[in-house]
Parts: structure tokens; C-alpha cells; sequence
């Protein structure tokens, strides 16, 4: 309908300019062309040249004995009727005030079309067609009626429990006599909370694919104005258009935008927000009780929400939608790959045990490279290498084969990754190395990636001090091969990953007898509601950084010893990597031990075994030779 109308509008703006520029036009074309001179026109009545006139004001035009007509303008002590009547030129002359009515029309006429033209683009501005010129202040929630890619509850897996609590809002709508006859009432609102990409969008479609209620949508950023009054003035007419529709649901996407706690310093001293959220909890819970009208919100940052937003009457009802556990990521690799044909060698369980911490964003947008890089190479179906391609992708980065490295380059990449490697598979608590490249992925010359055998919920500090050893392995394996006088900036990312762990064990996590079991690092911070913080003395800072410093030497100490003690096996895996680029877990053991990282087959790849901890085919070719080195690129290992 909108389309229509816009589309009318600058329709009848084009007829307008065209018949006003062919009646401009016309007029001056003919008054220069057969405009004459009053003493030319006096000298063709001498002549009796003169067929008939017609005075019009100022202006007299005359048909000549050639038949052509002829425009003259009379001067004001002209006597030319008495000369035309001497001569017998029949005569005639036209009332004044139809051309003066006329001739203001035509004036009048652009600066109507002016006018037109800026109401149009004054209601594109201010609103696209709400309450035209004037609907500034009018909500614009969207009416969602999805025909086509409709989604339900059949295309939401892996967050079963905040399903089910959302189903039953559904079935509260469907047939509230069943919760009402004992007594229990609608739920005001649900908040979903959770990490980017976890699906809280996504359950709101299916909400209102289901629901078979109105479901109006809007974002949190669409109160916000630099106008003081609009976002409430907006909040308003949203309500008012759900009261028309009830029962209805809302949904407010990143809720946080406008909800954030009151008096907290945000928003630069603009009081639009508060005035925003302030008629938002009214509304919400208010005098006036809205029935019918249930809000969806959905936000990550729910520690910056008002309290007032999360009282009970308001938003009811929390839904927490965190990222999925193994088998949420098996049904959602499964909803993902429906539209996807997939080869015989494709096992989603493995799959789904090789992304721990992947959202349900993360493994669709697996699902998508995996089928890209399929037709990239112009196969009929999507193999399980396919697959693992894509996660090494998005895990590591896209390989970057054309970047230029020294041979020494690649040395020492291969013997810090190789000392990361070692040092992981020797430490117990560490997680199990999938795999080792020295290939330049995203900002990295090389990489050692680990993956849980299950999904992590707890760390444990000699599980920490494992890891911080693993995670200095690499400086540790460039001091034993080259010196410490040649150790390369490599472990920048080492150390910093080191020192963010362990500042976490120490800060936040109690695991110092020396520091306690003391939260320092709300230090300097606002928290709970309290924007002062606390203040920590010069001698407990001195003693956490001490802490800190001892912990990662600790871990630094314990890898040069595992590599001092595995020598040998260091020595083949760094020549392992120099070779094959990229190994696998199961490759590296084998390399380890002395073998060669697989088996010969027929098309010069490696057999994928069964565990699915190694999958990657490994080319038989050795690595291409470097050219030069790249002086600009700041290597970054592990």
C-alpha cells in the first residue's frame, strides 16, 4: 500500500512539471516567434493586411492576410479599435478577470507543488507514512505476519528449557481457561537472557509462528531520540496499538538499550532514556492494568537493566539461553542442515564433540561454510571434510598460503609450536591437542589448537597451572633451541593469554594462599549498584602482581623441564611440522614416537580415524619454499 502511494506521489509530480514546463514553454516559444512590433501592426491595417482581432489586456493578437497569427503589445495612448473599426477589421476583446484568475493559477501552481514536494519528504523523515508529518512521536512496532519462512518451535533446538517455558506462554494464549480455573494468571513479560548468537531472536519467531496471536516487533534502539519526550510519546502509541490487537505479544529486541539502570551516569546527563523506561514501567505494571499484552525482550547485558524493569509484574518470567551442551549442538547442527545435502561420512555427533562453546550463530554459520567450500570445488553433497575444513576456519582463521616466510621464519614457528604441542600432551589436566599447523592462520604465524573431551563447566588450579605451563611451552622451546638472546616476539599472545589467567586465578578465583580468597578485581569498579568501588592498598597490588609473576614463572619453569626431558620427541615434531605443515592429534603421537604421521593410500592423503579428534587430510607434498621474509607481520604463536 505504501509503495502504491509513493509511487502515485511522484507520478503526479512528473505530469506536474512536464505540463508546467510544456505550458511555460509553448507560451514563450509562440510569443517570440510571432511577437510583432506596434508600427509593423499599424502598417498592415494601412495596408489592409489585417484579417481579425482580439485585444486581451495589454496585448492584442490579430490574424494576418498570410493566415499566420500575429501577437502585439499596445502601448497605453494607443487608439486602435478606431483604427481597426475605419478599416473594417472585425474586432473582439476578452474579459479581464478570467485572465487575471488564470494567471494567478499558473503562479500559484509551483509553489503548491514546492509545498507537496516538502510534506513528502517531512513525512519520510519523521516517521515513513505513521501519522504523516506529525507522527514523530508514533511507535514503530511492526506487525509481523511471516507467509513465507515461517519459523516454530520445530526449527529451535539445543535450548530445551527455555522452550519449554516460552511454550507455555504460547499455551496461555491458546487456552487460558486451562491456568485460569485454578487461579493463576497470565505472565506480564519474559526476559531472554543469554550470550550473542544463542538464539533469543530466533525463539521469538517461533513465538510468533505459534502463537497465532498479533506479534508486534521492535528494537530498543527505535525509543531512543536526541528529542526529549519522543521515545516515551512512543512507548505510548505502542501500547495503545496492542490494546487494539489483545491479546498480543511485544517483542523489545536488545531491551538494554533503553533499560538501563537509572542514575548510573549513562546517556551523558540526557534524561530521554530515563523518561523512556519510566513510562515503559507504567505501562508494563502500572495504575492501569494492560491485559492480553505480554512483552518478549531479549538482551545479553542483563547487569546493566534497571531493577525496577526485573521485578516480578513486569518481567515475570527470566529465560536463560545459554550456549548448547553436546547434544543441543547435535539437534542444532541437525535443524542447519536439513536444506544441506550431506554425504555417507558425515556423523553430526562428531561434529557437534569438535565445537565446544560454538552458539547456535556459530554452527550455522559452519553448516554454511561447510556447503560453500563444497561447491567450491564443484562436489554434489557435503563431506565430512567439508565439515571439518570449515571448523578449522572458523576456529583458527582461513589459511594464508601466500604469505611470504624466511626458512628461519618457519623453523622457529615449527619448534614453538612443536614445545606447545609436547608440553600439552605430557600434562594430564590439559585438554587434548586436536591439532598443529604452521600455517599463518588470521594474525598467527602458527597454532597449537586444544579441545575439551566434554563440555567445561568448572577450572581447577592444578588444571590452571597446567595450562599456564602449556601456555609458556612456547617461549620455553625457542630459549632451548636458539638461546635466550634469540628468543622472537612470538610469545606476545603467550604471555598475554598467561597473564590474563593467571591475574583470574589470583584476583577472582581464590587460588593464592598468599592473597586470600578475596575478590580484588571489582577494585576501582562500580558493582552491585555502587559506583565508588573499592580502594586496594600499594602493598596488596605489589603482592598480587608478585603473585602473578610467580605463577607464570612457575608454569614457565615446569615446560623447560618437559622439553628438556622429551628432547628427542621435540625435536621430531618440530621436523614433523617442517615437513607436513599440519598434524593431527593422532599424527603428532605418531610423529613423536618416531612413525610416519599415516598411512600410504592410493590418493596421497592420510585415513581419517575413527576418534574424530583428527579428520584433516594431510597432503604427501612437502611444504613450497618461502621467498622472502615479511619484516611488517608480528607473529603471534598458540
Amino acid at each position: 500500500m505504501g509503495n502504491a502511494r509513493n509511487l502515485a506521489f511522484w507520478v503526479v509530480l512528473f505530469v506536474l512539471v512536464i505540463s508546467l514546463f510544456n505550458l511555460f514553454g509553448n507560451t514563450q516559444s509562440s510569443a517570440q516567434s510571432n511577437e510583432k512590433s506596434y508600427s509593423e501592426f499599424v502598417q498592415a491595417v494601412e495596408a489592409s493586411a489585417v484579417a481579425e482581432a482580439r485585444i486581451d489586456g495589454e496585448k492584442l493578437t490579430y490574424r494576418g492576410a498570410d493566415g499566420r497569427t500575429y501577437v502585439v503589445v499596445l502601448p497605453e495612448d494607443a487608439e486602435v479599435t478606431s483604427l481597426l473599426i475605419e478599416k473594417g477589421v472585425p474586432l473582439s476583446a476578452e474579459a479581464q478577470e478570467q485572465s487575471g484568475i488564470a494567471t494567478f493559477l499558473v503562479g500559484l501552481l509551483p509553489f503548491l507543488l514546492l509545498i507537496g514536494v516538502w510534506i513528502y519528504f517531512m513525512n519520510r523523515m519523521q516517521g515513513g507514512g505513521k501519522g504523516g508529518a506529525m507522527g514523530f512521536g508514533k511507535s514503530r512496532a511492526k506487525l509481523l505476519t511471516e507467509k513465507a519462512g515461517r519459523v516454530t518451535f520445530d526449527d529451535v533446538a539445543g535450548i530445551d528449557e527455555a522452550k519449554e517455558e516460552l511454550e507455555e506462554i504460547v499455551e496461555f494464549l491458546r487456552n487460558p481457561q486451562k491456568y485460569s480455573r485454578l487461579g493463576g494468571k497470565i505472565p506480564k513479560g519474559a526476559l531472554l537472557v543469554g550470550p550473542p548468537g544463542t538464539g533469543k531472536t530466533l525463539l521469538a519467531r517461533a513465538i510468533a509462528g505459534e502463537a497465532g496471536v498479533p506479534f508486534f516487533t521492535i528494537s530498543g534502539s527505535d525509543f531512543v531520540e536526541m528529542f526529549v519526550g519522543v521515545g516515551a510519546s512512543r512507548v505510548r502509541d505502542m501500547f495503545e496499538q496492542a490494546k487494539k490487537n489483545a491479546p498480543c505479544i511485544l517483542f523489545i529486541d536488545e531491551i538494554d538499550a533503553v533499560g538501563r539502570a537509572r542514575g548510573a551516569g549513562h546517556g551523558g546527563g540526557n534524561d530521554e532514556r530515563e523518561q523512556t523506561l519510566n513510562q515503559l514501567l507504567v505501562e508494563m505494571d502500572g495504575f492501569e492494568a494492560n491485559e492480553g499484552i505480554i512483552i518478549v525482550a531479549a538482551t545479553n547485558r542483563r547487569d546493566v537493566l534497571d531493577p525496577a524493569l526485573l521485578r516480578p509484574g513486569r518481567f515475570d518470567r527470566q529465560v536463560t539461553v545459554p550456549n548448547p551442551d553436546i547434544k543441543g549442538r547435535e539437534k542444532i547442527l541437525g535443524v542447519h542442515a536439513r536444506k544441506v545435502p550431506l554425504g555417507p561420512d558425515v556423523d553430526l555427533r562428531i561434529i557437534a564433540r569438535g565445537t565446544p562453546g560454538f552458539s547456535g550463530a556459530d554452527l550455522a554459520n559452519l553448516v554454511n561454510e561447510a556447503a560453500l567450500m563444497a561447491a567450491r570445488i564443484g562436489r554434489r553433497f557435503v563431506a565430512m571434510l567439508d565439515f571439518e575444513q570449515a571448523k578449522d576456519k572458523v576456529m583458527m582463521g582461513a589459511e594464508r598460503r601466500s604469505m611470504v616466510m624466511t626458512d628461519a621464519q618457519k623453523e622457529m614457528t615449527a619448534y614453538h609450536e612443536a614445545g606447545h604441542a609436547i608440553v600439552g600432551i605430557s600434562l594430564p589436566k590439559c585438554d587434548p591437542v586436536y591439532k598443529a599447523t604452521i600455517i599463518p592462520r588470521g594474525g598467527a604465524l602458527g597454532m597449537v589448537m586444544s579441545l575439551p573431551e566434554m563440555d567445561r563447566l568448572n577450572m581447577f588450579r592444578d588444571e590452571c597451572h597446567q595450562r599456564l605451563a602449556m601456555t609458556m611451552a612456547g617461549k620455553a622451546a625457542e630459549v632451548i633451541k636458539y638461546g635466550e638472546d634469540h628468543v622472537s616476539n612470538g610469545p606476545a599472545g603467550d604471555i598475554q593469554q598467561a597473564s590474563q589467567l593467571a591475574r583470574a586465578m589470583i584476583m577472582r578465583w581464590g587460588m593464592s594462599d598468599k592473597v586470600g580468597n578475596i575478590d580484588y578485581a571489582e577494585a576501582h569498579e562500580g558493582y552491585s549498584g555502587n559506583t565508588g568501588g573499592f580502594s586496594v592498598s600499594a602493598e596488596t597490588k605489589g603482592l598480587i602482581e608478585e603473585e602473578v609473576k610467580n605463577f607464570i614463572e612457575a608454569g614457565y619453569q615446569r615446560a623447560l623441564e618437559i622439553l628438556k626431558d622429551k628432547n628427542e620427541e621435540f625435536e621430531r615434531l618440530a621436523l614433523g611440522l617442517l615437513e607436513y605443515e599440519t598434524l593431527t592429534g593422532a599424527e603428532i603421537k605418531r610423529v613423536m614416537a618416531g612413525e610416519l604421521p599415516h598411512d600410504d593410500n592410493d590418493d596421497g592423503t592420510d585415513v581419517p580415524p575413527a576418534s574424530g579428534n583428527s579428520v584433516t587430510a594431510v597432503p604427501k607434498t612437502k611444504p613450497r619454499k618461502p621467498k622472502s621474509p615479511d619484516p611488517d607481520l608480528e607473529p603471534e604463536a598458540t
